[in-house]
């Protein structure tokens, strides 16, 4: 026995197929100890490789491209808090901001307003909470005054509910009962309506969805996925007519789907990308819906050495190699491997170097 190390009865093609399994399966090869001889830890190669090519220092980025839907993000139902008959309700398409009717109940408006929860319990005088201080602000913004945003609800915040009540057509109780208002992030366009004028309604009812008036992208993707799905990322919309625009990702969320015909419920991760900048606006306002390319990128490596895939070799005591080529003479050379992407990976190892010319299949 020589210690030479050898290569293993491995194709070069079978172990870029072994290389491209674990980068789908989004792991990370690392390669063990080689025990070889040699200066550099390698040993000579039995012939020259059909062909070759150099190490290459570049940016390298794993990215994946996967098909979006380009609309107003996800849809949120609002359901009656009240119980009584519904007379008044929007249209599809709809846009409705702070202060306006978003639909009607026995003749008097629900009132959409501004907030991150919904109404749950009567505001008067007396209560204190943040959901106080949500309707004082909603209220202040609406150009009422005389009391103080804060999260106590006074005799000053009860006159100016008042008046309030007074120009919506609602009569003047000084108290806000949580069927009167319905919150929402931000201005609405209402999506689908889910009733009809002349139906009952009551407490939990659907009446109808909503969205955000913003143009976004939505993305399904499988759980195996989700380290493509960091909130904050960048990503890189193509739109209907190859005009590209950069976004980031803003919300990530577990959605359940339910099984269809006996089969389980799938779990799917769903991104939302707000096309808030002012080119994505202007570049997305001509469609209103469309199928559009989200490229994510889930991981980046500046200014590393890289080889393609196929010129890894594997070694008899395990891990890879690279065959490194000089003149006449070639000898195998232990690498670590990091970050896999486009075909090529990541190496580093001595022996290696921008420029080194290494065997891969012809």
């Amino acid at each position: 026995m020589t210690g030479r190390p050898t290569r293993r009865r491995v194709t070069r093609s079978r172990v870029a197929l072994c290389v491209a399994v674990l980068v789908a399966a989004g792991g990370v090869t690392s390669v063990a100890a080689f025990a070889g001889g040699g200066d550099s830890g390698g040993g000579t190669a039995t012939g020259l490789p059909p062909g070759t090519t150099k190490v290459t220092a570049q940016t390298l980025r794993d990215t994946r491209t996967e098909d979006g839907r380009l609309g107003y993000g996800p849809a949120h139902t609002v359901t009656s808090q009240t119980k009584g008959t519904l007379t008044k309700l929007p249209d599809s398409g709809d846009e409705i901001t702070r202060g306006r009717e978003l639909y009607e109940v026995d003749g008097d408006p629900v009132v959409l307003m501004y907030g991150s929860k919904p109404a749950y319990r009567p505001l008067r005088v007396g209560t204190e909470g943040s959901d106080v201080k949500r309707f004082e602000a909603n209220l202040a913004a609406l150009g009422y005054d005389g009391f103080t945003v804060d999260d106590e609800y006074t005799g000053s915040t009860a006159e100016a509910v008042q008046r309030w009540q007074d120009d919506i057509g609602v009569e003047e109780t000084g108290v806000v009962e949580p069927g009167r208002v319905a919150f929402a992030s931000g201005p609405v366009r209402v999506e689908t309506v889910q009733a009809s004028p002349g139906e009952p309604t009551a407490p939990g009812r659907k009446v109808l969805d909503h969205t955000g008036t913003a143009k976004a992208v939505t993305v399904e993707l499988d759980t195996a996925d989700q380290r493509l799905a960091k909130k904050g990322a960048a990503v890189e919309v193509t739109l209907p007519e190859n005009e590209t625009v950069t976004a980031e990702i803003d919300e990530v969320t577990t959605v359940i789907e339910p099984g269809q015909q006996g089969e389980d419920p799938a779990t799917k991760v769903e991104v939302t990308i707000w096309l808030d900048s002012g080119k994505a606006k202007k570049a997305a306002a001509k469609y209103a819906l469309a199928s559009v390319d989200v490229t994510f990128t889930a991981g980046t490596r500046e200014n590393v050495l890289t080889v393609p895939v196929s010129a890894l070799v594997a070694l008899r005591e395990g891990g890879f190699g690279v065959e490194v080529v000089r003149g006449a003479t070639s000898s195998y050379v232990p690498v670590d491997t990091g970050l896999f992407a486009d075909g090529k990976v990541e190496i580093s190892g001595q022996g290696v170097a921008a420029g080194t010319v290494v065997g891969v299949p012809k």
